[in-house]
């Protein structure tokens, strides 16, 4: 999966309710995360449809291809919505949860009764909602509301995706999306509301098939002394002075989940036409070593455009002689050792 970088965050107060919102953005993908709390009164759900409404007409982001919030490839929307369980009694909707039957509840669900009527709401998928509502609890506890108010359950927290149809980006490819797990957590009682979770597969686009950039780590690696890169370049792209070298642990998930990084230019030792050279201070490696590899990260194409083979890092002869052990060791390198 293609590393994606944050370019823009804002917030925004809508009426007496809030807006987060968050967008990230790469050459091939834009992602949108929009966090809102609405209006909080039982009735009428027109009111938070309202809101949803205003919510896309009024957010707006200082970008050229997505200044709307429906601009974006995908957007994740959640928060407390709010919205509630219409019509049935306390006593019915308590005994389809006991009886985990929460599909009798999904017809006066007020979310699903005005997506059936609501253009804007029909734009966005959810789960479906097999999993015991969110709200409203007594704080420690799996009781619903027991207070004098006696609050009827009610879907409140909820996570809304759209995905924009392919047709729209013809000359791209597919990106996928899929959600394996939608459900709430009972386990948590520090709020009267149930934190919601979603997990979600995302699969985004490929900017090249083929790598840019070989990769490889010279000699033996140890914190002991200094270390040395090769790299060269095996296509024509769009190279940076801003572009690294990150040293990774194997199986490393995510960009910024490197344990250094050199600079291609600041750090440079030697060059050729075609073979270029940069060096790794020792007090950056991990004394402990462990199975690695060097990505190359192109700050133009803000993805990593090649990768080394992985290599050995050793162990520090003079950690080892000096009887350092893990807990005497910076975090850093615990992690590499874990």
């Amino acid at each position: 999966m293609e590393e994606i970088s944050e370019y823009f965050s804002e917030t925004l107060r809508s009426r007496s309710d809030s807006v987060a919102s968050t967008s990230t953005e790469s050459t091939s993908s834009r992602l949108l995360y929009v966090v809102t709390w609405n209006v909080a009164t039982a009735e009428p759900p027109d009111d938070r449809v309202d809101e949803f409404e205003y919510i896309l007409d009024a957010q707006t982001f200082d970008t050229k291809n997505t200044p709307r919030i429906l601009d974006h490839k995908v957007v994740f929307w959640f928060g407390d919505l709010n919205f509630r369980i219409e019509d049935h009694g306390m006593l019915f909707v308590k005994n389809c949860i006991t009886s985990q039957q929460y599909n009798l509840l999904w017809s006066k669900d007020q979310l699903t009764m005005m997506k059936q009527k609501e253009a804007t709401l029909q734009k966005f998928k959810e789960g479906p909602l097999d999993f015991h509502p969110s709200y409203k609890f007594d704080l420690h506890s799996d009781n619903y509301d027991t207070s004098g108010k006696k609050r009827k359950p009610a879907w409140c927290d909820r996570i809304l995706w759209r995905k924009q149809l392919e047709e729209q980006h013809k000359d791209e490819f597919p990106l996928k999306l899929s959600q394996e797990f939608y459900t709430s957590k009972m386990e948590y009682g520090i709020s009267d509301h149930k934190p919601v979770i979603g997990i979600f597969r995302l699969e985004l686009r490929k900017i090249y098939e083929t790598p840019l950039v070989q990769v490889s780590a010279e000699g033996e690696w140890s914190a002991d002394f200094d270390a040395l890169i090769t790299y060269s370049l095996l296509q024509t792209f769009p190279s940076s002075a801003w572009d690294w070298i990150g040293l990774y642990k194997v199986g490393f998930k995510s960009v910024s989940d490197y344990i250094t990084y050199t600079w291609v230019r600041d750090d440079q030792v030697s060059f050729t036409d075609e073979l270029f050279q940069v060096y790794v201070n020792k007090d950056e490696i991990p004394v402990l070593g462990g199975e690695c590899v060097l990505c190359y990260y192109s700050s133009n194409l803000q993805c990593i455009v090649g990768i080394s083979k992985p290599f050995k890092v050793q162990e520090s002869r003079v950690a080892i002689e000096e009887g350092l052990v893990p807990e005497n060791i910076s975090g850093l390198d615990e992690a590499v050792a874990s």
